[in-house]
């Protein structure tokens, strides 16, 4: 690739030149209908000097008040002194990155001194192993001292720049694998610096060149960015061809890609075809679409558009696509104000309103009428009282048996003297207590004599219980014994009137379903002898 070489003479005979072109240029109206500011960080290569730094407030105007927000100059590779940045206008530069915290420095530091002394290959190889050996460290801890106390420790640092080409002493091919270890070795001294923020971009040429440029990579972690120098030239014939060519732009793309490294392009421009429109429209189309993190153009002839003449049609591309679109001016309406014309106040006239006395109607008084609250009674639920059954216990008169007097002429049998049947006491059965059927009284034959009987006496009889017995074990039942028959007196006549009274027990409906229909019967003699005497 062209690279800015090093004319003093040339470059102080045409400063004078150089600064009235800018004049004119400045003063210049930029075209209508510009495109939108991309964002993208842009700049150009204007000087190397204090004359780059002035150039670009020119040029910003130029291209109707864009931003210029990247700086771009190189350390001279002559002399050790330069590379350790032993020069004054790296001060103008620091003093302009410092007046806006948005501005980026990029820097070109080459990595042998007689950069550009056409040395040969064997003897590149021999610097480059006394690099990779450590020969070289002080150099660079020395810049990147003094590039902290110049205030810019963030300045992006191009280092050995088209490594992959053959015009520079610092090339890659003559000992590719010591050249990257010598690039880790200036990469780890200038990061030992207290206070450094560095960052390092890969820059080779687009195209295989010398070597392919993948070859000379150092490693991720000595890398920040991944910058390509690409020129109107050859290898390839069109722009596409650039693009698709070996190691060319979108090789350039896909790597930095596959490495997670931002792009750039720190050196690009016209070349070998002259003023070529399309190249400059197509190259600033693939800036606008792969996104770098910055771009700067070599604006010197033959490659610029702004310093360079010899370019006029490249140069309205350039300036149409960067000059930011011009908003159309707004003029204000002029605000007239509204006159305000203020409405007479009319006293309206107070007309008395005449006071009318309101009657007084009596409000009749209408008694409220008192409905009685109907008492509705409470029924009472009977509650069933379930009667605990009385069972009588029979009393058992114990009979008074008169002794019969003898008769003189006839032998009658002695009277039977009942026995009193003690009754069993009955627990509650299902069956119902029937009386006993009382035996009829034998009626004598007409016309035979009777004895007298003497009437038995009123006596209550007493009634004859079982003893009371000591509850034990399984005590059995006493059993009456059955009294011997006695010779049976002749019976009276039956007494008239007599009656047996029947009395229902009611044990209630529970008790009545479990024991069954109940009753007591008693027996009275309403005899012509009356006497009490129930049987």
């Amino acid at each position: 690739m062209p690279r800015p070489r090093r004319r003093l003479v040339s470059t102080c005979i045409g400063s004078v030149t150089a600064g009235l072109l800018a004049t004119g240029a400045a003063l210049a109206a930029p075209e209508e209908n510009r495109a939108e500011d991309s964002g993208i960080a842009m700049g150009a290569y204007l000087d190397y000097g204090p004359n780059g730094v002035a150039r670009i407030r020119h040029l910003s105007r130029w291209l109707g008040g864009k931003d210029i927000r990247v700086g771009h100059t190189y350390l001279p590779g002559d002399q050790w002194a330069g590379i350790e940045g032993r020069v004054s206008f790296l001060e103008d530069w620091a003093r302009w990155r410092l007046a806006d915290d948005d501005r980026m420095f990029v820097l070109n530091v080459p990595m042998q001194a007689r950069n550009e002394a056409r040395v040969s290959d064997q003897q590149v190889g021999r610097l480059i192993r006394a690099g990779a050996r450590g020969l070289y460290d002080e150099h660079f801890r020395r810049l990147a001292e003094r590039l902290v106390s110049l205030g810019v420790p963030d300045t992006v640092i191009v280092l050995g720049w088209e490594m992959n080409g053959v015009t520079y002493t610092h090339r890659c091919r003559p000992d590719p694998a010591n050249w990257k270890v010598y690039w880790r070795r200036i990469v780890d001294v200038m990061r030992t610096v207290p206070g450094q923020k560095f960052k390092f971009d890969f820059a080779p040429n687009r195209g295989t060149d010398a070597i392919g440029w993948t070859k000379c990579y150092p490693g991720d972690d000595h890398v920040d960015i991944i910058g390509m120098d690409s020129y109107d030239q050859d290898p390839g014939q069109t722009f596409d061809d650039q693009i698709s060519q070996p190691y060319g732009l979108q090789k350039h793309v896909d790597f930095a890609r596959a490495h997670r490294k931002a792009i750039s392009y720190p050196e690009w421009g016209l070349f070998r075809r002259g003023d070529n429109p399309e190249y400059m429209r197509r190259m600033l189309r693939w800036i606008e679409q792969n996104k770098p993190l910055y771009h700067t153009i070599t604006d010197y002839c033959p490659h610029g558009v702004w310093q360079c003449k010899q370019n006029p049609e490249s140069t309205k591309v350039f300036r149409s696509a960067l000059t930011p679109a011009v908003p159309v001016p707004v003029t204000p309406t002029p605000v007239v104000p509204t006159p305000v014309v203020p409405t007479p106040v009319v006293p309206t006239p107070v007309v008395p309103t005449p006071q009318i006395p309101t009657p007084d109607v009596p409000t009749p008084q209408i008694p409220t009428p008192q409905v009685p609250t109907p008492q509705v009674p409470t029924p009472q639920v009977p509650t069933s009282a379930v009667p605990t059954p009385q069972v009588p216990t029979p009393q058992v008169p114990t009979p008074q048996v008169p002794t019969p007097l003898p008769e003189p002429s006839t032998t009658e049998p002695s009277p039977v003297v009942p026995s009193p049947e003690v009754p069993t006491p009955v627990g509650p059965s299902p069956s119902p207590l029937e009386p006993e059927p009382e035996p009829s009284p034998e009626v004598p034959e007409p016309g035979t004599p009777s004895p007298a009987v003497p009437k038995p006496s009123p006596t209550a009889p007493s009634p004859v219980g079982p003893a009371p017995v000591t509850p034990g074990p399984a005590v059995p039942k006493p059993e009456p014994t059955p009294a011997k028959p006695l010779p049976q007196p002749q019976q009276p006549p039956p007494p008239l009137n007599s009656m047996q009274w029947c009395v229902p027990i009611n044990f209630g409906e529970w008790l009545s379903k479990l024991v069954g229909k109940q009753s007591v019967c008693v027996k009275i003699d309403l005899g012509e002898d009356f006497g009490f005497w129930p049987f």
